[in-house]
């Protein structure tokens, strides 16, 4: 349709060129270069020291003849007016003619329910694996995330594991002990998704029957959470050998007995559940469930009723991801002219020791001798001339260049200070959160570096040379960093990182190639130190083993009986005193109930 003959109010505009706010007020004829636009916003930045104003006015439009416009019918149908927020420079409600107060832990708004996913398969299949990876790659993206694994929870409650019998599928008192820890660590996912602001939650556990799956879809109905079932399916034999043996042998059940042993308890385990397995079914009786198969570590892929944004993020994810060996190296270009005058962004060159640390860096890669080895840069200047001295062919991506300062690029810190006090402290009040004028914040950063991520994913050995910001996003990703402690990661210059993938995180090392640089990183102010933070603190890890004293851990101190230390050479003569089973929706219910012997 023609701009000429669309009706009025559908008529595109995409010919017409909009001036921005400074060419506006200014009445200036726009300027071509990325300086000249960049000094039109620092003038009219420096005039009015602010961004927000007033909403434009509401536009008036033709009606067609015979059509009344419409009346208000009372006063508080109208929309609420808008501000701008300080920090992350964006429109937000205005309360009462007032600026709505900034939301605790800067969260972001969600319109979905919240979504538990399923963990689904035998034993040594890579659930838990896959349960942590994605966590951590959700808590990443902004997205509050928490596995839940239930083998914790068993553990928990029964202090001293015995032997593969407490998985015997006749054993009637054990497995009254594992469904009630199951129910226990719904009732913390409930809690989770409703009460502490989480978005997902990851039930890590076997769930290879339709009654327990069955029990699940009702309390997620019950509680208004979708369920996303990952089922990982695997009958290659070096594959369960070589997950038993890296994982298995050395897991709490296993710390007293000798490895041999292990590995044949763990075996025999698996066994115990084959007898009941009962796979997803997409053909009859589960077609109506959103879930993926993960067949054979990756190789092949079973997608079925993908219903919402965060489940094809999930889906995308598992699909990029997999367990070959393989190194990372991460490190900044060289150091750059404008490191010297500690200046922000900019585009400059190499400095004369930034030109040695990629000689030093050529002679580095030589010696580690990767197979096969990818070579990533930005697009600019010195992250390009870093790589040139390696000669080996590079990919530059646009996605690594350094985060933009927007009106303060290519100025100190004391310059910022100075010309935009206001601003200068607002970054140290939420460094994460926090937008410069025209320009991006660490969370912007995230998002546009998710590409980049998801390509490591799939590759095997990568240098990449980029910069401090983007190196602290992608060092926060593998190390599973917080928000908060995102922008404070130490990246100095003219240093390597090596990250290899273990089992259930990455290993780090960091290496000097000793040749002196200017320190150009900032700490946190010491007055933002002492109180706690106010961003989520993004919690991947199970809640039994972490270290941190504010993560909640099953209610054991609910049984009226101490946990069960030492297990009876039968463990059929375990037997729950309780003989009610917890409600679906576990509100107000002990979690466990009395566990007694007989």
């Amino acid at each position: 349709m023609s701009g000429a003959h669309a009706p009025l109010g559908l008529r595109h505009r995409s010919h017409v060129a909009r001036p921005c706010r400074a060419e506006l007020n200014s009445g200036c004829v726009p300027q071509t270069g990325r300086s000249h636009r960049l000094n039109a916003h620092r003038t009219h930045w420096e005039e009015s020291n602010q961004l927000q104003g007033p909403p434009p006015p509401p536009r008036s439009f033709l009606l067609p003849a015979g059509i009344q416009e419409p009346r208000l019918l009372r006063a508080e149908a109208m929309p609420r007016e808008l501000t701008q927020n300080r920090t992350q420079k964006i429109w937000v409600p205005a309360k009462d003619d007032k600026p709505a107060p900034r939301r605790a832990a800067g969260a972001p708004h969600f319109a979905n329910p919240p979504t538990v996913i399923v963990m689904v398969g035998l034993p040594a299949r890579g659930k838990t694996y896959m349960s942590k990876k994605l966590t951590r790659y959700l808590n990443w993206i902004g997205m509050p995330t928490k596995v839940f694994n239930v083998g914790e929870y068993r553990r928990e409650a029964v202090k001293n594991y015995s032997s593969y019998d407490f998985f015997k599928p006749d054993n009637e008192c054990a497995f009254k002990i594992r469904q009630q820890c199951a129910l226990a660590a719904l009732r913390d996912v409930k809690s989770y998704l409703k009460d502490e602001g989480g978005q997902v939650a990851v039930f890590d556990a076997t769930n290879t029957t339709r009654e327990r799956r069955d029990m699940i879809l009702q309390f997620g109905n019950e509680n208004d959470f979708k369920i996303f079932f990952i089922e990982s399916v695997c009958n290659d034999p070096s594959v369960i050998a070589s997950n038993i043996m890296e994982v298995k042998v050395s897991c709490p059940d296993y710390r007293d007995c000798n490895t041999t042993d292990a590995v044949l308890d763990f075996q025999r385990r698996i066994d115990c559940y084959k007898t009941s397995y009962q796979p997803l079914d997409p053909d009859q009786y589960d077609r109506d469930l959103s879930f993926i198969q993960v067949i054979d570590v990756g190789r092949r892929f079973l997608v079925n009723q993908i219903l919402d944004h965060i489940q094809s993020k999930i889906v995308y994810y598992l699909m990029n991801i997999h367990v070959q060996p393989r190194t990372i190296y991460l490190c900044r270009h060289g150091e750059s002219t404008d490191n010297l005058e500690g200046r922000l962004g900019g585009d400059a060159g190499l400095s004369p020791r930034g030109r040695q640390f990629s000689s030093a860096l050529a002679g580095f890669v030589e010696e580690q001798k990767p197979t096969d080895l990818k070579v990533w840069t930005s697009q600019l200047c010195c992250s390009i001339q870093t790589a040139e001295h390696l000669r080996v062919p590079y990919e530059q991506w646009k996605a690594l260049n350094e985060i933009d300062a927007g009106m303060c690029e290519e100025m100190t810190y004391d310059e910022i200070k100075e010309k935009f006090p206001e601003e200068f402290a607002l970054r140290d009040e939420d460094k994460y959160y926090y937008r410069y004028p025209a320009g991006e914040s660490y969370q912007d950063l995230v998002q546009r570096v998710e590409p980049v991520i998801m390509d490591l994913e799939r590759q095997a050995n990568v240098l990449v040379i980029c910069h401090q910001a983007v190196m602290r996003c992608l060092l926060a990703y593998f190390l599973d960093k917080s928000a908060e402690e995102m922008p404070y990661l130490k990246c100095p210059l003219h240093t390597v990182l090596k990250l290899t993938p273990v089992a259930y995180g990455c290993k780090v090392e960091s290496i000097s190639l000793n040749v002196e640089a200017v320190n150009t990183h900032r700490d946190r102010p010491e007055e933002m130190r002492k109180g706690p933070g106010s961003l989520l603190r993004r919690n991947s890890v199970t809640p039994l083993t972490s270290p941190e004293s504010n993560i909640k851990k099953p209610r054991i101190d609910d049984l009226d009986e101490a946990p069960i230390q030492e297990l009876p050479p039968s463990v059929a003569s375990l037997a729950l005193c309780s003989s009610s089973p917890l409600p679906l929706g576990l509100t107000g219910q002990r979690w466990l109930g009395q566990v007694c012997l007989t």
